[in-house]
């Protein structure tokens, strides 16, 4: 691959190429091959023999900087800037100390707040290039090295540096604030658009040009904030007031009073459109694209109001101005040659007389005439029509000018400071260099103070900086630069171009041309800056250092003398309007030639027009000061002020001369380039040491990087050893006499491993505070976590069981309540359907019956007709017929005949008649029979036929009769028409009538009218009386239900008594059950004594044994039996209002029958205990008695069988009890869901279902008896260990197991014999007795469970006072979402006899309880601890009382009230001792005392003193993260407790009864609600500022800079202000519920996405490839740190990780664009990508902003 070069092109200035040759010594000739496409030949400068520029790699192109390029030269800085405009839409770059910025006449978002957050605090070579990193620069200058500052932008006109000083200013009023609560930043900022209304203008070149020059001195006291402001101007363009050229436009002040002429304060001035007015219609084009002149009107008037600026002397300003408009409008009229007139009652004239309060006469007259004064008199003098137009233009600029000075004076007031001012940053905004077609006075003096800035710029960029060098002694080469000081000299030397302007407006009689000659003969070919040109003898030219520039004579003169008429300014002065005079207080004695210069540190003086005689050397001085010379004085003073302060430069630079965005013109560019010194910038940056530290300011700023050895008593000899180990490379900094000399981006580098060192020193004394306080807090925090989690885990299971109980109960009410919604609406619809129907379907059914009707007659008339018509054809047919067949018939018979007439004259003939005569007899009779029967059918039909003809008949004759009764109607219709007739006739004459009575009514309404409004009257006087007697009745109602209410009380606290006898019967017949189930226990006992006695019986079926099964259901019987009251489903049907008598016989029945069991079960307690002793003392007589003992188990047996039917008939009662009570029992107390209902079914249950246990145990034994018979020894011993192992196999639980092995323990310590006489190893009898052991333990803990259970309460009322109100409060916090709106307390209702399951079931859970901690105990205690333990004692609560919810307080104690609350409270002891919400349910409770008192006072007092002592705490401690959360989480449930007991059926939906009783009854807080719902937004956004502050400055180290994964980036390191470290802990405090903690998360996650990628867009060293693997590992690890802490949804990880998708067309394309690669292997993205994404991007992306306005995502 060969070099790529630049070469010269006199279109694109330089062209990129390529050799295709090595270039070879000697060779005159390169092979070129250009970018595109074409081979070219270029042939070198023979004389210079100098190579073509080559270009730089690609990596470097589009670097920040200009000097970090490897190749310095003009194509290489052209083109790096091009890229960056062009391609990466970046308009600043950076040129060593110099940014570079280039107008892109466009609108972009990069001004913002958060830019200038993210600029704040950082050095200037980590952000990218910006205005705002040079104001960061100079602020933090002024800061460290205490010296003043100066910004100067420069650049030629509409380059953009009014912009650039405008942002400049902003920075500071941002980033420092004010000193003060006057806010001086916002007036600093308020007053651009005033100097921009009043002092800007549009030209050719810029919409928005500066017309004057201003310095602002920004003032900062000790601690840097702003504190005040000063505004020195320069040369205001006056001739623009009344004069514009061609598309340009007067000051924009102008349009835009004459766009708000409309406005009702602006009537008086009498304006109208702008092309009304002569001077603002010259230069046609009043309208700027894109400006609205009206609303940057009323940003001027704001931008006053704040500067102080009053009302009045507002209008007053636009009085004069709107005067100056219609002076332009004054017209002359020529005499003569020599004068001139103004029409009479000139209305421009009288307008501005008016607006001016001055004298039409007066002024008309002088404005036609002057005063002339000679030595001995004066004369009036009238003047010409042109000298009166140019007197009128002068007189107009001088009041202009005068009111510009005046506007400026009152802004410098405006932004003065009392506080002494310790420094300031000066911004300089004066024109640029300005070339135009013609060029004028204006135009030299602006380029002549830019000359000076050059020559500022080149003292201070070269000339000072080698000065500097040879001055410290440091080895230097010296460069040669371009001095413009021989143009300056041109300018401003003796006899130079301002001195011969001077001397010419001396003469009396001087002139342009004159001026002209004196210019040509003093300087043509002597000074060869200055030209004249070929064609023009009243010209001439200056090679100025941008350009030449061609100036026209004429006018120059009377520019530079400024004149106005002395008498037309003693007019104004007269002037009614007390502003105007104001103006005019320095022109005391007379006018002369003035300045624009307005500024309070340059003085101004006038010229007399009469001199004194005293003091004529002083009036000769005050003469010669011109505007020149005043100018040249101003722009003295100006460069000593820049050369005391430390210039920072700004260079704008003009893309193009037709103002298109984005469009880069390379001749006009590299022409400023070379203009404004950018090239040798870079050479003197590049070589040189632009920071430099006193021996001194460097020991004093890095003594931290020193050890103690290393300082020594020479401060020289110590920094000279720091540095060297610092900085290796000594190429790096020099030391000189007095100063150390550093290359770029070392002392960045010092300051980086300084604030490292510091930030290591501060991170260990963080460390080790933070870990001592952590290990206290952690103790701390343990010990009462622990407390509190035993407390709350059993509260809140509690509160969550009865929360799922409700869920239940409500699903169920409303599962029924849909039903029958359904059902009826399902009815309702349906019934509406069948009428529907009856009545469509009987529509339908006569229209079909008329239909059918009709089409049945209709068939009738067709059959009518059908048939006559048949009949008549028939006929005509049979007529024709039977005479043809006449006709036939005789032709045949006359045939016939003559046949028979030659047959009868044969013999042979009547023989044959005669033969078959006999047969034709025989025929013709059957044919009579044939036919009489053909007659009788036909009779028959005939007379059918008759009857349906005579049927036919009759309905023809009543349809006959029908018609004949229409026809007599339609006759007597026709009657009635003509009747009517008659009767519209009378109507017409009764119209007439009703028409003359018309007037009559309308004068009896009238009369009705004021009767009425009597009447009115009256009624309101008897509405008035209706509404006293209403509020009466309503006091008397009032009364009535307080009675009513007390009566109402008292019936319920009988109901309640009456209630708890009830509950009292209830229990008593629950214990009567309990007794029935011992009854029934102690009849196991008796059948397990049986089973013992049979042990021995030789027949099979009939021993006995123990059983190891049954131990464990005799000690949890309870336990069982509350189980299966679980079991049972609850019912929810509510008893019938209508009480039903108690079915008393059953009842009784059913309590005598218990008693009986009761009674039996004592008599076989007793018989087991005697058995028990019987069978101890009987074994030893069991071996002389066999047979005896045979015989006692039969009969055992026998009893055993009888006592099985006993039992079978015992389960048979229960039944039929249960089915009694369910059939027969009375509804309020045997119905389903009735307290004694279920306790009786419960239990009745139980015991059956023990019943049948114990019935299985028996036919269990019975089967071990008989196979232990089976296997009985001779010896009668018992059988071996297997059996054991079976039983053991058998038992249920560890618990069984443990009661076997206490039994065994037991029975080893009686004889060895016993063991012997049950079997070999004795295993049943140690079942046995573990049985006893657990027999005994389950009747010592039953009487205490039985205790326990009786008084307890059935429903759960409020526990005593204290704890009742610390549970209640902390309650709210652990129920679910939807009920966590309710107070604590009211979760908790009071005891109802109504609802007993309640009670119930917490009864039954807290026994389950007991059973599963006591079943924990056995597993873990051994077998011998069991028996030794003793029985724990019962707690029984104690009956809690029904409270209020009040807190009574006294008026006086509110003040202690509120500072213990609120003032003087700590969040932190309160969310972790007690409660988050404890203030606020102490308020509540407060609030609802002072409403049940009707206190209305104290209501409004304790709430205002609520709402102003939180402002109060909130406005002390504002910035405290953890009172701010406190208190945003008490006023929310102070809020959310006024809504749910406001009484308002919106709030209660979700409240119970007992909720609803604690209403407030007596005020409407809805005020106070919404005052205080607007306090919590006010605290959450307070909140959500002060989480910002806190996380702003972790995020960019810990997100960008924090680098965990090890590897270079190969890019430089920039320094942080923040450790590196991230954020230890952070979690949400004070009781703020879970939604706003994870919207608080959200936003947070939100700003820490844009910020992040904020800055990323703005720094290009985070753009690589290695860099975006270290932040994408950086978001994983705050993903995961917020999801370890249930921090996070979906929609955070959105936010962070999936910020992409927010991106924009122009975020996307910078990104790219700023993307470095890092190494060799890496490639830049190119060009056309680039292209392709912005293409295509457009489709998905609209926005065109450049950051995330995080704030408002």
């Amino acid at each position: 691959m060969f070099a790529r070069v630049w070469i010269p092109d006199p279109e694109e200035v330089w062209k990129s190429a390529e050799l295709l040759k090595d270039y070879k010594p000697g060779d005159k000739v390169l092979l070129l091959h250009l970018e595109e496409g074409k081979d070219l030949e270029y042939r070198l400068d023979p004389k210079t023999k100098e190579l073509p520029h080559l270009r730089n790699p690609d990596i470097l192109v589009g670097e920040n900087d200009l000097t970090a390029l490897s190749y310095l030269h003009e194509p290489a800085v052209l083109h790096n800037l091009r890229v960056r405009f062009i391609d990466s839409k970046l308009i600043y770059t950076y040129c060593g100390i110099v940014l570079v910025a280039i107008n892109p006449y466009e609108q972009l978002p990069i001004y913002g707040e958060d830019i200038i957050n993210a600029y704040s605090g950082q050095n200037m070579g980590d952000m990218d290039p910006h205005i705002f990193a040079v104001a960061e620069e100079a602020y933090k200058q002024m800061a460290r090295d205490e010296r003043n500052q100066s910004i100067i932008v420069s650049g030629e006109s509409g380059a953009g540096k009014t912009v650039s000083a405008k942002y400049a200013m902003r920075y500071f009023a941002t980033v420092s604030g004010s000193a003060s609560e006057a806010n001086v930043e916002e007036k600093v900022l308020a007053s651009n658009p005033i100097m921009e209304s009043i002092g800007n203008a549009k030209t050719t070149r810029n919409d928005n040009s500066s017309r004057f020059g201003k310095y602002i001195e920004i003032g900062f006291d000790k601690r840097y904030r702003i504190i005040g402001a000063n505004m020195r101007t320069y040369l205001l363009e006056k001739s623009r007031v009344v004069f514009q050229a061609e598309e340009e436009r007067n000051y924009h002040i102008f349009y835009q009073l004459c766009a708000s002429a409309k406005l009702p304060e602006f009537k008086m001035l009498r304006l109208g459109n702008a092309d009304d007015f002569n001077y603002t219609q010259q230069g046609g084009s009043p309208v700027i694209e894109g400006v609205d002149d009206a609303k940057e009107m009323a940003h001027t008037r704001q931008a006053c109001t704040l500067l102080g600026i009053s009302e009045s002397h507002q209008m007053g300003i636009f009085r004069i101005l709107a005067g100056i408009l219609h002076l332009g409008n004054v017209g002359f009229t020529s005499r003569d040659a020599d004068s001139c007139t103004i029409p009479p009652k000139h209305e421009p004239l009288c307008i501005f007389c008016d607006l001016m309060g001055v004298d039409y006469e007066e002024m008309c007259h002088w404005l036609c005439h002057r005063k002339l004064a000679t030595a001995t008199e004066t004369y009036i003098k009238p003047i010409s029509k042109l000298q009166a137009t140019n007197a009128r233009d002068a007189l107009a600029k001088h009041i202009y000018a005068k009111l510009f000075n005046w506007i400026v004076d009152n802004v410098n007031q405006a932004l003065h400071s009392a506080v002494k001012q310790h420094s300031f940053i000066g911004v300089l905004d004066i024109y640029g260099f300005e070339t135009f077609e013609i060029n004028s006075f204006e135009q030299f003096c602006i380029n002549y103070a830019n000359e000076k800035l050059q020559q500022q710029f080149n003292m201070h960029v070269f000339k000072l900086e080698q000065e500097e060098y040879m001055k410290e002694q440091i080895p230097w080469t010296l460069i040669d630069f371009y001095d413009n000081q021989p143009c300056i000299n041109l300018i401003e030397s003796k006899l130079g171009i301002l001195d011969l302007l001077d001397e010419e407006c001396k003469m009396p009689k001087g002139t342009d041309d004159t001026w002209a000659q004196k210019l040509y003969n003093t300087h043509l070919n002597k000074c060869t800056l200055f030209e004249k040109p070929r064609l023009s003898n009243k010209a001439f030219i200056i090679q100025h250092f941008a350009d030449k520039v061609e100036y026209q004579c004429e006018g120059f003169l009377e520019k530079n003398k400024d004149t106005v008429f002395e008498e037309q300014i003693k007019v104004l002065k007269s002037s009614k309007f007390k502003m105007l005079p104001e103006l005019f207080q320095d022109d005391e004695k007379a006018i002369s030639p003035t300045s624009a210069t307005s500024s309070g540190r340059t003085p101004l003086t006038r010229i007399p027009a009469k001199p004194t005689k005293g003091r004529p050397g002083q009036m000769a001085k005050e003469h010669k000061k011109t505007v020149g010379h005043q100018f040249r004085n101003s722009l003295h003073l100006l460069m000593e002020t820049l050369n005391a302060t430390t210039p920072h430069y700004v260079r704008c630079i003009k893309p193009n001369d037709f103002k298109f965005p984005f469009t880069f013109d390379e001749k006009r560019a590299v022409q400023q380039l070379r203009a404004c010194g950018v090239l040798e910038t870079i050479r003197i940056s590049a070589a040189g040491f632009p920071s430099r530290w006193t021996y001194q300011e460097f020991f004093s700023r890095y003594r931290v990087l020193m050890k103690q050895k290393d300082v020594l008593s020479d401060r020289k000899q110590t920094c000279k050893n720091v540095l060297e180990k610092l900085i290796l490379d000594k190429d790096k900094y020099q030391f000189g006499k007095t100063k150390i000399f550093f290359r770029a981006g070392q002392v960045a580098y010092l300051e980086k491993l300084r604030a490292d060192k510091l930030r290591a020193a501060c991170i260990r004394i963080q460390k080790t505070i933070r870990g001592w306080l952590l290990r206290k807090k952690y103790l701390r925090m343990r010990k009462a976590a622990i407390t509190v989690q035993r407390y709350v885990r059993g509260y809140q299971a509690r509160c969550y069981a009865k929360f799922l109980r409700r869920t239940k109960a409500a699903t169920i009410i409303q599962k029924y309540w849909r039903m029958f919604v359904v059902c009826r609406r399902y009815k309702i619809r349906r019934a509406a359907t069948i009428v529907l129907q009856s009545y469509l379907r009987g529509f339908l059914a006569r229209n079909r019956y008329r239909k059918i009707l009709r089409e049945h007659k209709a068939v009738i008339i067709q059959k009518r007709v059908r048939g006559w018509l048949a009949r008549t054809h028939y006929k005509r047919s049979m007529h024709a017929i039977i005479y043809l067949q006449c006709c036939f018939r005789r032709m045949m018979a006359k045939r016939e005949l003559k046949k028979l007439k030659i047959e009868a004259r044969s013999v042979e003939r009547y023989k044959k008649l005669h033969i078959g005569m006999e047969n034709k007899i025989m025929q013709l009779q059957r044919k009579v029979d044939e036919q009489n029967k053909d007659y009788k059918c036909l009779v028959e039909k005939l007379t059918n036929l008759e009857g349906i003809y005579n049927s036919e008949t009759e309905k023809l004759r009543s349809d006959l009769e029908r018609l004949q009764l229409s026809e007599e109607e339609a006759k007597v219709a026709t009657g009635r028409v003509l009747s009517l007739q008659e009767e519209i006739a009378k109507l017409r004459k009764d119209l007439e009538q009703t028409r003359s009575e018309k007037k009559c009514i309308e004068e009896r309404a009238d009369q009705y009218k004021q009767e009425t409004e009597q009447l009115v009257s009256n009624l309101k006087e008897e509405n008035t009386l209706l509404k006293q007697e209403k509020e009466a009745l309503n006091h008397r109602i009032v009364e009535q239900a307080k009675e009513m209410t007390e009566t109402m009380e008292k019936k319920l606290v009988e109901e309640t008594k009456q209630l708890e006898l009830d509950l009292n019967d209830e229990r008593l017949r629950y214990q009567n059950l309990l007794n029935e189930f011992s009854r029934l226990e102690e009849r196991y006992d008796d059948l397990k004594e049986e089973m013992t006695l049979m042990v021995h019986v030789p027949k099979p079926g009939h021993k006995r044994t123990d059983s190891t099964h049954s131990s464990n259901e005799s000690e949890y019987t309870f336990s069982s039996e509350i189980a299966e009251m679980e079991d049972i489903p609850s019912r929810t049907e509510e008893p019938s209002e209508k009480k039903v008598p108690l079915d008393m016989s059953l009842f009784l029945k059913l309590q005598k029958r218990v008693t009986e069991l009761e009674q039996e079960k004592q008599v076989m307690q007793d018989e087991l205990d005697r058995k028990e002793e019987q069978v101890l003392r009987s074994k030893a007589k069991e071996e002389e008695r066999p047979q005896i003992r045979g015989a006692e188990l039969e009969y055992e047996s026998l009893k055993r069988q009888e006592l099985e039917s006993e039992n079978k008939k015992l389960k048979n009662e229960l039944n039929e009890l249960r089915k009694a009570l369910s059939e027969k029992s009375a509804p309020e107390v045997t119905a389903p869901g009735a307290p004694a209902y279920r306790v009786l079914m419960e239990q009745l249950t139980s015991v059956s279902e023990e019943l049948d246990v114990r019935k299985e145990e028996v036919l269990i034994l019975r089967s071990q008896l008989v196979s232990q018979k089976e296997a009985i020894h001779p010896k009668n011993t018992m059988t071996d260990s297997t059996i054991l192992l079976e039983d053991v196999q058998k038992m249920k639980d560890k618990g069984e197991i443990a009661q076997a092995y206490i039994g065994l323990k037991e029975t080893n310590r009686s004889s060895a014999l016993d063991y012997r006489e049950l079997n070999e190893d004795g295993e049943l009898w140690l079942v046995y007795e573990g049985l006893k052991q657990a027999n005994r333990l389950t009747g010592i803990q039953l009487p205490a469970q039985k205790r326990s259970n009786e008084m307890r309460p059935e429903i759960q009322s409020l526990k005593e006072e204290n704890n009742r109100q610390q549970q209640a409060l902390a309650q709210n916090l652990q129920l679910p979402p939807e009920a966590a709106s309710r107070p604590a307390w009211q979760h908790e209702s009071p005891s109802d006899p109504d609802q007993p399951e309640d009670g119930l079931d917490k009864t039954v859970r807290k026994l389950k309880k007991q059973l599963k901690v006591f079943l924990g105990q056995m597993e873990n205690i051994s077998p011998g601890q069991i028996i030794d333990e003793p029985i724990r004692p019962v707690n029984i609560p104690r009956k809690e009382k029904d409270f209020q919810g009040m807190l009574e307080y006294k008026k006086e104690d509110e003040q202690k009230l509120v500072k213990n609350l609120i003032l003087e409270l700590k969040p932190r002891g309160v969310a972790v001792n007690l409660i988050p919400g404890l203030p606020a349910y102490i308020l509540f409770m407060c609030v609802r005392h002072a409403d049940y008192l009707n206190d209305d006072q104290k209501v409004r007092s304790l709430l205002t003193s609520t709402i102003n002592s939180i402002k109060k705490v909130l406005k002390k401690r504002g910035d405290d993260f953890e009172t701010v959360s406190f208190w945003l989480s008490n006023t929310c449930r102070f809020l959310h407790c006024l809504k749910q007991y406001s009484g308002e059926e919106g709030f209660m939906k979700h409240n119970t009864s007992r909720q609803n009783e604690h209403c407030l009854t007596n005020f409407d807080l809805a005020e106070y609600r919404q005052v205080l719902s607007d306090l919590a937004i006010q605290i959450y956004q307070q909140l959500v500022r002060v989480l910002e502050n806190i996380l702003q400055p972790m995020i960019v180290s810990g997100m960008l800079e924090h680098e965990t994964i090890q590897g270079p980036t190969g890019l430089r390191k920039r320094t942080s202000s923040i450790a590196d470290e991230a954020p230890t802990h952070w979690t949400p405090s004070s009781g703020s519920s879970t939604p706003s903690t994870h919207r608080w998360s959200s936003r947070c996650s939100t700003s820490v996405g844009a910020i992040t990628l904020n800055n990323l867009l703005l720094r290009k060293d985070m753009c690589s490839w290695s860099k975006g693997m270290q932040i994408r590992y950086n978001v994983s690890q705050l993903e995961e740190w917020l999801r370890d802490r249930n921090l996070m949804n979906n929609d955070d990880a959105e936010a962070i990780c999936s910020m992409c998708n927010a991106l924009t067309t122009a975020q996307i394309v910078k990104v790219l664009n700023l993307y470095t690669p890092v190494n060799e292997f890496e490639e830049r993205v190119s060009v056309s990508f680039i292209r392709t994404i912005q293409v295509r991007a457009p489709i998905f992306f609209d926005s065109p902003t450049q950051s995330f306005e995080w704030t408002f995502l």
